[in-house]
């Protein structure tokens, strides 16, 4: 990679090396479906180091290391991450997520970006499988970096991987978010993506535009914290809409909220039309409006706020659109629909309504489904169909991902349980997460791939404000390099685990 100034930020963080490459991730844009030149500097400077590399037909990028010396025999081991993340700022920040790096600080031991997504998710995961590659005093054996594209945004990398181009059998992920856990099953899902065509009409004469714009929500990765019933930013906002509707001749011009599907919306506006005289009415409703969302929110979303600003606009919706878009946004279920009977803690089946985009000519919206059980998300995400098709509204189904299945069995997870006990004086913890990893579909095309996954912790990933815990970053480095030695090593063969096991208080046959 081309060398530059680490900035000073990153100048005195440890471990050396895996900072360093978190840095330049920072400097270089990766937008999902944008990796190009990330993957493309990346794999220059794989090469310059005497590293096999390659693109596939999927714009995933390999990399494969050789044993070091006497390790040859050992267990290939593949080491997972993707290059994109998910690309939120606060409203009214002028970050550019095509041009601009990301600006972070340190404070009270985290590394943050506050006005953006910061990116931890994944690219700690990739800085520290750079790390690993870049290292000459290291002990391991074969070593494959399998960096996928796209994981954001419908993990079509892992999706498009070929059969047959991994040759290790074993497999670290290095995507998940809590220190001092290991992860052995996630979710699966699929998205439910809704489009209707519209009949715009001319402004009403004597009418005034406003856009009313609900923001100050924590947002939040739409699977890990679903579970904290925080506000949906599109839903309140047309709770809002409709009850104004009832009361005042409202228009609606443009509803827009949210730009990620797996992210909770923190932010929705909307343009509306209502004649002159009305305008005392809308700010004495809005007001109370933001004065019950605040209570009711009081718990987990303290900062929402309804604010509103005069607005131009030359077309409306038609008074039929409004109705059914309004009325069925208004129905569609959103969050936690079953929590986990098997594994208590654990959300099952949910959905995020994540994006939505109105205006006068037609509008979409996207749902994310996700379920650790594949007949919750079908059922849920024909139950969405359904109710959007009641009002004549197409939706269509699509991006299919399979889950993780546990495997409590795996003589990978043994042997990292134990290097964890032993490098850390202490007891480690199992997961099933609610959140979609790239292992479900990796595993579907490798059946006989033994995976595991772990991280640093990580808080707030897909909203702005996202943030790393610096220390906790040393520990996954020196976990996973002690992880390494072990499988190298010959006594780390024929570990096994009984056949029932303990995960988040649950047993798993």
């Amino acid at each position: 990679m081309k060398s530059a100034a680490v900035a000073p930020v990153f100048a005195n963080l440890q471990p050396t090396a895996v900072w360093g490459h978190f840095a330049m991730l920072c400097r270089i844009p990766r937008r999902s479906k944008e990796e190009g030149p990330l993957r493309d500097e990346i794999r220059q400077w794989a090469v310059a180091r005497g590293l096999a590399a390659h693109v596939d037909a999927a714009g995933n990028l390999l990399i494969r290391k050789a044993a070091s010396q006497g390790r040859e025999g050992a267990p290939g081991v593949v080491l997972q991450a993707h290059l994109d993340m998910v690309c939120e700022k606060n409203a009214g920040s002028e970050h550019d997520f095509c041009r601009d790096l990301i600006r972070a600080v340190v404070r009270d031991g985290w590394l943050i970006a506050e006005d953006t997504t910061l990116g931890a998710d994944n690219g700690i995961g990739v800085a520290l499988i750079l790390a690993v590659l870049e290292a000459r005093d290291l002990v391991h054996g074969p070593l494959e970096a399998l960096l996928t594209v796209d994981e954001e945004a419908g993990m079509s990398g892992a999706r498009g991987l070929a059969g047959g181009v991994l040759q290790g059998r074993l497999m670290l992920n290095l995507d998940t978010e809590e220190w001092g856990e290991f992860y052995l099953g996630c979710a699966g899902g699929l998205d439910v993506n809704v489009r209707r065509d519209g009949q715009a009409e001319p402004l009403p004469p004597e009418c005034t535009c406003w856009r009313i714009e609900l923001h100050g929500l924590r947002g939040g990765h739409s699977g890990v914290d679903i579970h904290a019933e925080r506000g949906n930013a599109i839903k309140l906002l047309v709770r809002v809409l409709r009850d104004l509707e009832s009361r005042l001749p409202l228009c609606v011009a443009a509803l827009t909220g949210s730009t990620a599907r797996n992210a909770l919306p923190r932010e929705a506006s909307a343009i509306v039309a209502l004649p002159v005289q009305q305008a005392d009415a809308l700010a004495a409703s809005l007001a109370s409006w933001e004065s019950v969302l605040r209570q009711e929110l009081l718990d987990v979303d303290p900062g929402v706020r309804i604010r509103f600003a005069a607005a131009t606009a030359e077309r409306v919706m038609s008074a039929d659109d409004q109705a059914v878009w309004l009325a069925s946004l208004h129905a569609a279920p959103h969050g936690v629909r079953r929590m986990s009977r098997r594994i208590p803690g654990v959300v099952e089946t949910s959905n995020n309504l994540g994006m939505a985009a109105l205006s006068p000519d037609g509008g979409a919206c996207n749902f994310l489904v996700r379920s650790l059980i594949e007949s919750g998300s079908t059922a849920l995400a024909d139950e969405i169909a359904s109710l959007f098709a009641l009002s004549g509204i197409a939706a269509e189904k699509s991006g299919h991902y399979p889950g993780w299945a546990p495997n409590p069995a795996s003589p990978l997870l043994a042997l990292c349980q134990s290097v964890y006990r032993r490098e850390f004086a202490s007891e480690s913890t199992l997961q099933v997460i609610h959140a979609g990893l790239e292992c479900g579909i990796l595993a579907a095309s490798y059946p006989d791939l033994d995976i595991v996954s772990f991280g640093p912790t990580i808080r707030g990933a897909h909203a702005p404000g996202e943030r790393v815990e610096i220390a906790s970053v040393g520990h996954a480095w020196h976990l996973l390099t002690a992880i390494l030695a072990a499988i190298a090593s010959a006594d780390s063969q024929g570990l096994c685990l009984p056949t029932v096991m303990t995960v988040t208080g649950a047993s798993i046959a």
